[in-house]
Parts: structure tokens; C-alpha cells; sequence
């Protein structure tokens, strides 16, 4: 190792490849790496997630992640302002006491030599003009499905535009979820690797039945012969949830859903006759959904494949799927007509959906 103890102060608003360079850069020259995430309050994405994010991405045991808050205006060309911002460094230095003094201050901004002076430091530039890595927080800010391949995993699924696809049973749901996602995959470039996630419910509604017959050695046991508990449809809303973070961490910037935890709660209305409080809070958890395509059932025959409740069921679910998704206000358009004139109202929703961009709250600026 060259340095006993590097220094890495950022924003990291979102952090992106460049970051991770030149952290892995740094943890690589040093016997230990503290990573200072100095955030603003202004800013809209929380400090503790983007924490999060790189204590996952940069694991290393010499490697400690020290989130600090910074509200101090930017003037390079004043003293005290930088006597602000060092003490916010410092303050996340302090978490690690037994730490030796700082002797690299490794950056890639222009800044990097005052900064690295006031630790009694060696700057160490790492590729200042971002010839290796062309990219920036601004960038991804700006643009993120320009700079969706220099973001990490973590990243990607808090930024991903989800588009949740419900409707009553038998009312082509997973056709439409699917065929959506397909339509987008077609798309190529970053959209090559946007995917759907199926629906939980449906295995482990087949599971639980296959379970109880082999208990009651009965093989004639059907769907209204069992018992449903509250927190089972909240096992199924953990892990629909769980299926769609894998999904996104690994897609492209939009993810289909086949159903969420708000069509969870409205099943579980429908068995149990009453509210799904511990569901509704999984429907309530960040990152939030954005879209809600509802398959009508008009001008869609029945088909009983074995599983389903029934069609006077279906049109009851259907009417309180329209009923919640407008009581609550949730964003969304319903599906009509044939298939193709079903997916086209759902490409030109989430195309709106996409040309209205992200939102950041702007920085501290200089």
C-alpha cells in the first residue's frame, strides 16, 4: 500500500461508475479508505440510501462509508466557506476515531489540491477529465437512461420507472404485462434488457394447494376448500416485492409488474373481508410505483383454467380495482378493445411516463 489512510469526499447524487473508480482507485493505494458522502438537505435523493448504496457496492473491509450533512454554500475563493465544509469532512472522519490521520486526498475535481492541503495531504488526481469514464452526476441527472451503463445495481432499481399491469382474473393481464415489456426490449440499446416480473400470488396459491392435498391425502381438495391467514398475502407482497427489486436491479430503465402490493390489499379484501394494513405499508415503500395500467373485462371471455374464482367474481374485483386505483388517486389508464388496441393505449402511457423524465431537486450550486 502507498498511503496509510485515503481520503474520498463526494456527493455522490447518484454515484455512478466514475465514483466507483475512483473509489476502487483509491482503496487500491491505500491501508484504509474512508468514503465521505457530504449531502445537502436540498437535495431529493436521502443521504442514508446513497450511503447504502456504496457500503454495497464497495464492501472492502478497509473501506468505511461516513455520510455527513453539508449545507454550506460552494465559493471556492473563500476561506471561511472552506473552513465549513472541512469541518463537515471532519466531523465524518470523527465516526472512526482510531483512525490515523488523513494522507491522501484522492479526487477528480479541480478542487482536489486546496482540498487535499487543508488535510495536510497529498491530492491524488484520478482521471480529472473523465476521458476513462465520460460521466457525471449531473450527467446522470440530466439524462439517467443516457447514463444507464455507468450506474450499479442499486442504483438502477431506485431509479427505474415501474408500471404495474392489474386487472381482475381472466382479463389478460400477464399477456398485456408481457407483451409491454417486449415491445420495449424491442426497442434495443439500453431497452434490450427491460423486463416483466410475474406474478407471485399464482405460485404460491398453486403451492399452498398442493401442500393441503398432500395433508389430507385428498386429492379432490380445490381452492375454496382452504383457509387464508392475513399474513400470508403479506408473504406474497414481500416477495413480489423482492422478485421486482431483483428485476430492476438488473433491467433497463422501465420494469413491468405483473400485479403489486395494492392489488395484494384488494385480494386480500376479497377472501378475507377486510383491510391488509401490513400490505398497504408494503404499497407505501420506496421506491414507489408510477404508473397503473387496469385490463378491463369488457370484450374478454372467461376462461376458467382451473384456478379462477369465477365470472361474477371477476366483475366485482374488476369494478373495485377502477373504484381504488381512482380513490386513491393513483396515476393510471384502463385497457380496452382487442389485444393490439390494448397495448397500444399501454405504450402510449408509458411513453408519456418516460418523456416526463426524473425529477431531482438541483444541487448547491457554485
Amino acid at each position: 500500500m502507498t498511503f496509510g489512510h485515503g481520503l474520498v469526499i463526494g456527493k455522490f447524487y447518484p454515484p455512478h461508475a466514475g465514483h466507483h473508480h475512483l473509489i476502487d482507485t483509491a482503496a487500491a493505494a491505500c491501508a484504509r479508505l474512508t468514503v465521505v458522502v457530504a449531502a445537502s438537505t436540498v437535495e431529493s435523493i436521502p443521504l442514508a440510501l446513497r450511503t447504502a448504496w456504496l457500503r454495497e457496492t464497495h464492501p472492502q473491509p478497509h473501506v468505511r462509508v461516513a455520510p455527513v450533512v453539508d449545507d454550506a454554500e460552494i465559493d471556492y475563493g473563500s476561506d471561511e466557506v472552506w473552513a465549513l465544509h472541512v469541518d463537515a469532512f471532519r466531523s465524518g472522519l470523527a465516526l472512526e476515531p482510531d483512525a490515523p490521520p488523513v494522507d491522501a486526498v484522492f479526487s477528480s475535481e479541480a478542487y482536489g489540491d486546496e482540498l487535499a492541503r487543508r488535510f495536510g495531504a497529498v491530492h491524488v488526481p484520478v482521471d480529472p477529465p473523465r476521458e476513462r469514464l465520460p460521466v457525471s452526476g449531473t450527467a446522470v441527472r440530466e439524462d439517467p437512461v443516457a447514463a444507464w451503463p455507468w450506474l450499479a445495481p442499486p442504483v438502477r432499481a431506485y431509479l427505474a420507472r415501474r408500471v404495474v399491469v392489474v386487472g381482475a382474473e381472466s382479463s389478460g393481464t400477464t399477456t398485456l404485462a408481457r407483451a409491454l415489456a417486449a415491445h420495449y426490449a424491442g426497442r434495443g440499446g439500453v431497452w434490450a434488457a427491460t423486463r416483466w416480473v410475474p406474478e407471485y400470488g399464482r405460485t404460491y396459491c398453486e403451492e399452498k394447494l398442493a401442500a393441503a392435498r398432500r395433508a389430507a391425502a385428498d386429492p379432490g381438495l380445490w381452492l375454496d376448500d382452504l383457509t387464508w391467514e392475513s399474513a400470508e398475502f403479506t408473504e406474497i407482497a414481500e416477495r413480489q416485492l423482492a422478485l421486482e427489486d431483483a428485476a430492476a436491479r438488473a433491467g433497463s430503465p422501465l420494469l413491468v409488474c405483473d400485479t403489486d402490493a395494492f392489488a395484494t390489499a384488494l385480494w386480500h379484501e376479497r377472501y378475507l373481508g377486510s383491510p391488509a394494513p401490513d400490505v398497504e405499508r408494503l404499497h407505501e415503500r420506496p421506491p414507489h410505483h408510477h404508473l397503473w395500467i387496469l385490463t378491463d373485462t369488457d370484450g374478454v371471455p372467461f376462461e376458467q383454467d382451473g384456478w379462477r374464482d369465477g365470472e361474477r367474481i371477476r366483475g366485482w374485483m374488476s369494478g373495485r380495482f377502477r373504484d381504488e386505483l381512482e380513490r386513491r388517486g393513483l396515476p393510471h389508464v384502463v385497457a380496452t378493445g382487442t389485444h393490439e388496441e390494448r397495448l397500444a393505449r399501454a405504450v402510449a402511457a408509458v411513453d408519456g411516463l418516460l418523456a416526463a423524465g426524473w425529477s431531482f431537486a438541483a444541487p448547491l450550486a457554485p
